[in-house]
């Protein structure tokens, strides 16, 4: 607190006023001059103790606020530096957040190009699927009859044309489009080229081949030809008109001669004896002469040989090399003429069996359905 001016002023003595200027009758008396400036003294000192302590305390009040204020910016420091700490922290997460939606950002822009190009190739798809139904017959059609044309090429069969051609026509039969009659025409003649060509029913001919199989050990060899059972039944002898009469006139009728009697006789037994030379005896013409010079052992082999033809013959139809099976077949003929007995039943079964898979194996040219695929490519260019 600043007191010097105060203190200038107590040095000096007070300046009293002119007396010139006061009244004669307010001259104060010379003995009271002492009394009046120890009071004024007594309150200037007063002043001073009051401006002091006022000082004191105001110097008091603002250390201790200055104190608070210290504390204050102690704590506020802290609490900065902590939220300096704090910002660092949620800094390097904001970092690594923002590195991780900079990647996820990267892949969503690849999912986007990917749908982009899935969206194109949609696009594309729905634009094929937009196109007119008769086109979408057409081409349907066209694709099924080129299949099928495979699958006959493959098998050699014509079942697979035939079954596409009617399922082509029975379609176009219910969409009933006028201007496809002209290939409803065209289906309909190729159908009947292709229908023309007898069909091999394969089935049918391996079951045939396989009862040829079952029946070779039926047949009897010409080497082991069994015997000829002819029984000799004596034949009931009619009475005759004459024999019957004769026992009603033998008392009257003359006995016969003795001669003519053992004529009867003898021409019995000739001809008793010449019918039991018949059946102990057979004449059989062998145009191989090596049949009757096999051996028993060897019957086996070559009941399993034609066997072995058979089943050769059953796998090459069924693999559709019909050469294969016609040769086959040939062999299995000529083992049977040659080392068989031709006149027994079994035999001539065989032979028959033989002779329908053989009629039957043979190799069909399926015609091509050309007439439809011109008229479906001309359908599919004029739409």
């Amino acid at each position: 607190m600043n007191v010097q001016p105060n203190a200038a002023v107590s040095a000096e003595p007070p300046l009293l006023p002119p007396v010139a200027d006061q009244p004669f009758t307010d001259l104060t008396p010379m003995h009271r001059l002492p009394l009046v400036d120890a009071r004024w003294w007594y309150g200037l000192a007063a002043v001073l103790a009051v401006l002091a302590g006022v000082s004191t305390a105001l110097a008091w009040k603002t250390q201790q606020r200055v104190k608070a204020i210290e504390q204050e910016m102690v704590k506020r420091l802290e609490e900065g530096r902590l939220q300096s700490s704090e910002a660092q922290l949620l800094s390097k997460q904001s970092q690594d957040s923002a590195l991780a939606t900079a990647a996820k950002v990267a892949l969503l822009e690849a999912r986007v190009a990917e749908v982009a190009i899935q969206r194109s190739q949609l696009e594309d798809l729905m634009q094929s699927l937009s196109r007119s139904r008769d086109e979408n017959v057409l081409v349907d059609i066209d694709a099924g009859i080129r299949v099928a044309m495979q699958q006959t090429a493959i098998t050699g069969s014509a079942e697979p044309l035939v079954a596409m051609l009617k399922q082509a026509d029975e379609r176009l039969t219910r969409y009933d489009q006028p201007r496809l009659e002209g290939v409803r025409r065209a289906i309909a003649r190729d159908l009947d080229r292709v229908k023309a060509v007898g069909l091999i029913d394969i089935p049918t001919l391996t079951i045939k081949l396989d009862e040829a199989a079952r029946i070779v050990d039926e047949l009897p060899l010409l080497a082991n030809a069994l015997p000829r059972s002819v029984a000799v039944k004596s034949k009931p002898v009619s009475p005759t008109p004459a024999a019957a009469s004769a026992p009603k006139s033998a008392a009257s009728a003359p006995e016969a001669p003795w001669w003519q009697t053992w004529d009867g006789g003898w021409a019995a037994v000739t001809e008793r004896v010449w019918s039991e030379a018949k059946s102990l005896i057979r004449v059989t013409r062998i145009d191989h002469p090596e049949a009757m010079l096999l051996a028993p052992d060897n019957a086996f082999f070559v009941r399993e040989n034609l066997k072995l033809r058979l089943l050769n013959a059953r796998l090459a139809l069924l693999s559709r090399q019909f050469e294969t099976t016609q040769s086959d077949l040939q062999l299995v003929q000529a083992t049977l003429d040659r080392y068989f007995d031709r006149s027994a039943r079994s035999t001539v079964l065989l032979g028959q069996l033989l002779s329908q898979v053989a009629a039957q194996s043979r190799q069909v040219n399926v015609p091509k359905p050309d007439d439809t695929l011109v008229a479906l490519a001309a359908a599919t260019a004029g739409r």
